[in-house]
C-alpha cells in the first residue's frame, strides 16, 4: 500500500499572506491590530508578526463589519465587545449564505 501524506495544516501566517487574503494593504493589517484586541499575533525571532488560524477567523469578522457592512471602527469595536457570540454567528451564516449561493450560480450557469 503506498504512502499518502496527509494534509498539513497551516499554524502561522505572515503579514503579506493576510493582506492577499483580504485584499488589503499589509499597513491596514497593522494598523488594525493595533486597534482590535482580539488580534494578537506572535513574533519570531526576527520580530515579524505570526498570525494564527484563529487570527485570521477574526481579521476576517473585523473586514465584514468595516468593509462590508461600513461600521466605523469604533462601532466594529463596540459590535465585538457587546455581543462578540453574535457577530461571529451572523457572520457564519452570511458566509454559508454566500458559498450556497455561489453553487447555486454554477448550477444555474451549467443549465
Amino acid at each position: 500500500m503506498p504512502y499518502k501524506e496527509q494534509p498539513t495544516e497551516k499554524l502561522f501566517f505572515t503579514i503579506g499572506e493576510i493582506a492577499d487574503m483580504f485584499n488589503v494593504n499589509a499597513s491596514l493589517i497593522r494598523y488594525w491590530e493595533r486597534e482590535f484586541d482580539v488580534i494578537k499575533p506572535q513574533r519570531n525571532k526576527k520580530g515579524n508578526r505570526m498570525f494564527t488560524q484563529n487570527d485570521v477567523n477574526n481579521f476576517g469578522i473585523i473586514y465584514h463589519l468595516v468593509k462590508e457592512r461600513g461600521l466605523t471602527l469604533d462601532g466594529a469595536k463596540k459590535k465585538l465587545k457587546d455581543n462578540k457570540e453574535d457577530t461571529i454567528n451572523n457572520f457564519e451564516v452570511i458566509r454559508s449564505l454566500e458559498s450556497i449561493r455561489d453553487m447555486l450560480k454554477e448550477v444555474k450557469d451549467m443549465l
